[in-house]
């Protein structure tokens, strides 16, 4: 539902790959003004200004999905190759690293898009009263500025976390904030035209549906 006197916006893509929970994303960018399709088809993707890639459940599965309806390759071509303005969320985020050790049982690491040199590790915080999943609201301290955090106050950070794996990035330089959960916990990361969250910013109340319309007004 959109604020009210304000008419819906279009050219919102959400990227379904089959496991994924997008209504309450869909609720976010609808409030925030835009008319979002829920879709996997390249032409809706590519007629998208923007893409969001949300994400609930395992790595691997999620690859698998991704890879059989030919997502991996959309997203390279449209986001990648012709920059448009793409925001990935908790799951979708680990999606952007090289690989993940989650239900790595067989001691091989799930390969993702690898568009960040990163790698999606157990969470291991150093204080055993916390437990996994890291669950609940945390603050996030900025490492720099962005524009998905224009006008949110440093005070405001607050987002909600429900994760048992995170991102370690290898370039400092990709990191917008940390989180701290017994270690420090890569909450944000951004590139480009690329940015993604740890948290749900959908379930984070007014500074999370602050983020997304600034990620919906972001023309990188």
């Amino acid at each position: 539902m959109s604020p009210p006197g304000e008419q819906a916006m279009s050219g919102v893509a959400i990227v379904d790959y089959g496991i994924n929970n997008v209504r309450s994303v869909k609720n976010a960018v609808e409030y925030c003004g835009f008319d979002p399709v829920v879709t996997h088809d390249a032409d809706a993707i590519a007629d998208a200004s923007h893409v969001i890639l949300p994400g609930v459940g395992a790595f691997g599965d999620a690859m698998i999905n991704i890879r059989a309806r030919g997502i991996d390759e959309i997203l390279e071509r449209q986001v990648r190759e012709k920059g448009k303005p793409f925001l990935a969320v908790c799951l979708g985020m680990q999606l952007l690293a090289n690989t993940s050790e989650e239900h790595a049982d067989d001691g091989v690491a799930h390969r993702g898009l690898g568009w960040f040199d990163a790698d999606v590790q157990r969470l291991m915080p150093n204080d055993p009263a916390l437990k996994i999943p890291h669950m609940g609201w945390n603050m996030v301290a900025k490492e720099r500025n962005h524009p998905i955090l224009a006008n949110i106050r440093e005070s405001n950070l607050a987002f909600y976390f429900v994760h048992s794996f995170a991102m370690r990035c290898r370039d400092a330089g990709d990191v917008v904030g940390f989180a701290q959960y017994g270690q420090p916990v890569t909450a944000i990361i951004a590139r480009d035209n690329i940015a993604a969250t740890q948290f749900h910013p959908e379930k984070s109340q007014d500074t999370g549906i602050e983020l997304m319309s600034n990620f919906l007004r972001w023309n990188p």
